[in-house]
């Protein structure tokens, strides 16, 4: 069974980084996958900000994300990472992973999904 544990949420200074981690279990990295990160803000819909695939060797960003986020995985662990830097108030959401074989902007792509992780940016 895939699951999906996100986890380094927190409240934070706006200009602050954080580090969010997605552990994944049920499979592994040498495998054909695709991680991706989204995020909901309170009163908004879901949207995607980042994803890493493994098959193409490539990550994507959201045009929003401003240079600011960067995906990372680290196969030794299982562990998909999302550093966002210089962080803001309209940051503020939680944040999910999810997983497939191929990167989507669409949260529905995704077969395996987590329960996601809060980030609160304070002014």
């Amino acid at each position: 069974e895939v699951q999906l544990v996100e986890s380094g949420g927190g409240l934070v200074q706006a200009g602050g980084s954080l580090r969010l981690s997605c552990a994944a279990s049920g499979f592994t990295f040498d495998e054909d996958y695709a991680i991706g990160w989204f995020r909901q803000a309170p009163g908004k819909g879901r949207e995607g900000v980042a994803c890493i695939s493994s098959r193409h060797g490539s990550a994507y960003y959201a045009d929003d994300v401003g240079g600011r986020f960067t995906i990372s995985s680290d196969s030794a662990t299982n562990t998909v990472y999302l550093q966002i830097n210089r962080l803001k108030p309209e940051d503020t959401a939680v944040y999910y992973c999810a997983a497939d074989s191929s990167c989507s902007s669409s949260w529905y792509w995704y077969d395996y999904r987590g329960q996601g992780t809060q980030v609160t940016v304070s002014s």
